[in-house]
């Protein structure tokens, strides 16, 4: 059986230019390894902290590598170089704000700061974009709130089967009627 993509970009300037390591983009890898039983494989990127550079790479991952979820960490700050939201919005035909709302909702519970974030999600070609703040704790606890719907999602624009490890946040499926 051929293992379900998923596409893994950290955008940031300082790791892409070897500043520093990125750790996480290595978080979400741990934090999918964690909670996804069905066989699945990576396809991560690196990269700066620039609109087109990063719509690039979405549109890629989800043309050409064919990931049927793509997480991102990074840029999705006030700053002016923190254009990740826009990039995900002008890549998707559909933008699920439920999936922003509840990780700023989860991460108010940790920091007060988390009003700034502008975490986000989209749909794009039967694949699902979600926008992870940057830093490796809350990109476990973000991924911990929103994983029980992914799943479902992915069903809903075609992807595959996605099963949640027993150990994981319960995936969630309406019970067929």
């Amino acid at each position: 059986m051929t293992p379900t993509r998923f596409g893994i970009v950290t955008a940031s300037d300082r790791a892409s230019a070897g500043v520093y390591e990125d750790l996480s983009g290595q978080a979400i890898k741990d934090t999918l390894a964690a909670y996804v039983l069905s066989p699945w494989e990576p396809v991560y990127r690196l990269i700066p902290d620039d609109q087109a550079t990063i719509e690039k790479t979405l549109i890629e991952l989800v043309d050409v590598e064919k990931c049927c979820w793509v997480v991102t960490t990074g840029g999705t700050g006030p700053a002016l170089r923190d254009v990740t939201p826009e990039a995900t919005e002008a890549v998707c035909e559909k933008m699920m704000p439920g999936f922003g709302e509840l990780m700023r909702a989860v991460s108010l519970r940790v920091v007060p700061t988390a009003i700034l974030s502008r975490q986000t999600a989209g749909i794009r070609h039967g694949a699902l974009i979600v926008n992870l703040p940057g830093k490796p704790n809350s990109i476990r606890e973000c991924l911990e709130a929103v994983f029980p719907a992914v799943p479902y999602c992915v069903d809903l624009i075609g992807g595959p089967f996605i099963e949640g490890k027993p150990e994981a946040p319960k995936v969630f499926r309406p019970k067929a009627k």
